[in-house]
């Protein structure tokens, strides 16, 4: 597109923003309105039509910007707005794909059965680990396609594989189970928030068993279960107690009485967000892969062997191996051994295999502020300070990298499970997305960190921990700063875990075709 660095950076961030903030209207979509099977089927539709529009303006001529090889690329104003509607209808495909596919796939394990409840445990596990396989042949296969073969086919076999995954996704309609869409999940909860403000002087009585809810076996929350009764947040309760004024022209105003259930709704919401909160930091540790991991790595020796050399940001692969090495370990050796000894059936609870990833990312960071610290003393003894790649090889950071890996096995795919059981079953999708969300703030807090410490390590003339040469800098104070900071966090998740209430559910919810 022959856009200058600032601009080509600021259009990937606005794109991939942009592919942060989409879920959210996808998750919101499949549970007020459309279902998870609808939205994937239309959102996944509108994603297949992205990648032919860009596959198309890389390969139609007229579409495709001129090239020579003195002056470079020079598109016309058509051919950039081709090419960007391709970006953003596939961002826009991926906000209803994102937080309904793995919650769709887990719909389809009947909780009154328990085996396929055990069994869509290791869903989770598998599906995450399908996602890492994808990641795998995506930066190795097609890299190396769209770099030798050409870019006409690095967007046109993905085109192609994605339409390939819809067709099958339709295939197999008549077998899935489908939830239902319970009205918009916003809509309730405000109506318990004014309800309970309405309230404010009405006490709450003794016996929960008064408090106003359905007579009928399913949930007045259209394919959501009756919630059992929580003692904590007792303040919400209110909007579920029946006053003289609450009942007018012999119908109920649900902005003035509110179900048990849907009380209990925004109370799971209220209880998720500490731990939700937790995630922010473990994604910033997460996010160091694409950033300082790779500036470390481009101050080491990149040879694989003496005539080929590896870019310090294809590292990554080892996170994304250890994901694939760490989930077969997992499902297959660690949950049935564990199970002897805590008597789960899943090895651990949810919030204890959050915690288990917690701690590994603090082993990340501390080895790579080791490593870096070794780095600068063979620096200072050898005088290297003004050599580009110095005589210690890049490989020394695969360690730091697989230990991510093996902490997202436990804290990511931990909270892609807990997310799901724990939210409201009209709120999956939504709570879904939320946990999502933590990714983008991860990477804006790793942002926001890097410019404190810049202003605040710069000054009186200093170089800084993260000046442009490394090798005059202090990058692995960075590095134990984010060990800390990991270290605090896991405190308040400890804290945070102790005080939550596991989500209670009554009957089953009903099925629906799509």
């Amino acid at each position: 597109m022959n856009e200058s660095n600032v601009v080509a950076v600021n259009n990937v961030t606005n794109w991939s923003g942009t592919c942060y903030v989409t879920p959210l209207l996808g998750a919101f979509l499949a549970d007020a309105y459309l279902g998870r099977y609808w939205t994937i089927a239309t959102f996944s539709t509108i994603y297949v039509f992205g990648m032919i529009i860009l596959t198309l303006s890389a390969t139609v001529h007229g579409l495709k910007p001129f090239c020579d090889p003195n002056i470079g690329c020079h598109p016309t104003g058509l051919q950039i707005g081709v090419f960007y509607a391709g970006l953003y209808l596939i961002a826009l495909g991926t906000g209803g794909i994102k937080p309904c596919v793995s919650s769709f796939g887990a719909d389809q394990f009947d909780d009154s059965d328990e085996i396929e409840k055990k069994n869509k445990s290791s869903f989770f596990n598998w599906f995450y680990f399908s996602i890492n396989i994808g990641a795998l042949v995506a930066s190795t296969v097609l890299v190396w396609i769209q770099t030798n073969v050409g870019w006409g086919w690095g967007f046109g076999i993905p085109a192609v594989a994605m339409a390939i995954a819809v067709v099958s996704f339709f295939s197999g309609t008549r077998l899935y189970r489908n939830q239902r869409p319970g009205g918009s999940p916003l809509t309730r909860i405000c109506q318990v928030v004014v309800a309970s403000v309405r309230k404010i002087g009405v006490d709450v009585p003794k016996d929960k068993s008064a408090l106003f809810e359905t007579a009928e076996d399913e949930s007045a929350v259209k394919g959501s279960r009756k919630l059992e009764h929580t003692k904590k947040l007792s303040f919400f309760d209110k909007a579920a107690v029946e006053t003289e004024s609450d009942a007018r022209n012999g119908s109920v105003n649900p902005w003035r009485l509110c179900t048990v259930t849907q009380v209990e709704e925004l109370k799971s919401i209220i209880q998720l967000l500490p731990i939700w909160a937790t995630g922010i930091i473990f994604s910033t540790v997460y996010s160091q892969m694409g950033t300082l991991f790779v500036l470390q790595g481009n101050t080491m020796d990149l040879h694989l062997i003496k005539s080929f050399e590896i870019p310090s940001a294809s590292l990554s692969l080892f996170d994304t191996t250890s994901v694939i090495f760490w989930v077969p370990v997992y499902d297959q050796i660690i949950v049935p051994f564990t199970r002897k000894f805590t008597g789960n059936k899943n090895g651990f609870t949810q919030l204890q295999r959050i915690a288990i990833g917690l701690v590994i990312s603090i082993f990340a960071m501390l080895l790579a502020g080791t490593l870096e610290m070794i780095r600068l003393n063979i620096v200072k003894e050898h005088n290297y300070y003004e050599v580009k790649h110095m005589p210690l090889s890049i490989f020394w950071q695969v360690p730091q990298y697989f230990i991510i890996g093996c902490a997202e096995v436990f804290t990511f795919i931990g909270q892609l499970e807990f997310f799901y059981e724990q939210a409201p079953d009209a709120m999956r999708s939504l709570c879904s997305a939320l946990s999502l969300t933590t990714a983008a703030l991860g990477n804006y807090l790793s942002t926001l960190l890097v410019n404190i410490v810049t202003d605040v390590s710069t000054r009186d003339g200093r170089p800084g921990w993260i000046p442009d040469n490394l090798n005059y800098g202090k990058l692995h104070y960075f590095f134990w700063l984010l060990a800390v900071l990991s270290v605090m966090n896991l405190g308040v998740y400890l804290v945070v875990a102790k005080w939550y209430t596991y989500k209670k559910a009554l009957g089953t919810s009903s099925d629906a075709t799509p």
